[in-house]
């Protein structure tokens, strides 16, 4: 076991969710409350690698805590309708991990009860924490609270984990806590964010093979 805990993001490292689901959601959200406005796939890629999405919904489409509060109301209202797929892979992946005796756990930015669904619908094994959307904000990532409190819990080393994900903000958290970083290219094939991933983590994996490659 290369890393006793695998620290996994959720929408599209575990889970294909954004071409799929949280897209097509916004555009919706979009066609209703912004006619005017347009967001296409890679632009919606782009941004929530950074900035990021509130970061985004404010700076670009001029929202108010009040006008994302009901962004996430509907967000969740479709979400709970859509279950995404796990990647070919994943669950293998977990599933040695589990069998040595090793934890798994999740730091996404959706909510728990959707993360805890979207496990059980695809067949993977329960997380051993998960920290979500629900969470404060200062406890979210890029915060590095997430990854402090699972070292703290479970007694661990940064050098013993692994943080899994697709975005910068992730790659951000890790960083700032000395956890090596495997970032997840699997989702899109966007050249901006490939290259500042390529040239800034300590592992990039085009394909969930590789990881479980980089994992033997």
């Amino acid at each position: 076991m290369r890393y006793k805990c695998l620290v996994f993001d959720h929408d599209d490292t575990v889970v294909n969710s954004t071409a799929t689901i949280h897209y097509p959601c916004f555009v919706k959200y979009l066609s209703l409350h912004y006619p005017e406005r347009r967001c296409s796939l890679e632009e919606y890629f782009l941004k929530n690698f950074h900035p990021g999405f509130v970061q985004m919904c404010k700076e670009e489409f001029g929202m108010t805590e009040e006008d994302m509060d009901r962004e996430v109301v509907f967000w969740t209202d479709y979400v709970k309708e859509h279950i995404p797929q796990a990647y070919p892979g994943m669950r293998e992946i977990m599933e040695r991990q589990r069998s040595q005796g090793g934890l798994i756990c999740v730091v996404s930015h959706s909510f728990e009860n959707y993360i805890l669904r979207d496990y059980r619908e695809n067949s993977l094994p329960e997380p051993d924490a998960v920290y979500g959307w629900s969470r404060p904000l200062n406890e979210r990532k890029p915060n590095p609270f997430p990854l402090k409190d699972i070292m703290e819990r479970f007694d661990l080393k940064p050098e013993e984990l692994l943080m899994i994900d697709d975005l910068k903000p992730g790659y951000d958290m890790a960083a700032s806590c000395g956890v090596d970083f495997a970032a997840a290219g699997w989702a899109s094939d966007i050249p901006q964010i490939e290259s500042f991933m390529r040239q800034n983590c300590r592992y990039y994996c085009k394909t969930v093979k590789e990881l479980a490659q980089l994992l033997a």
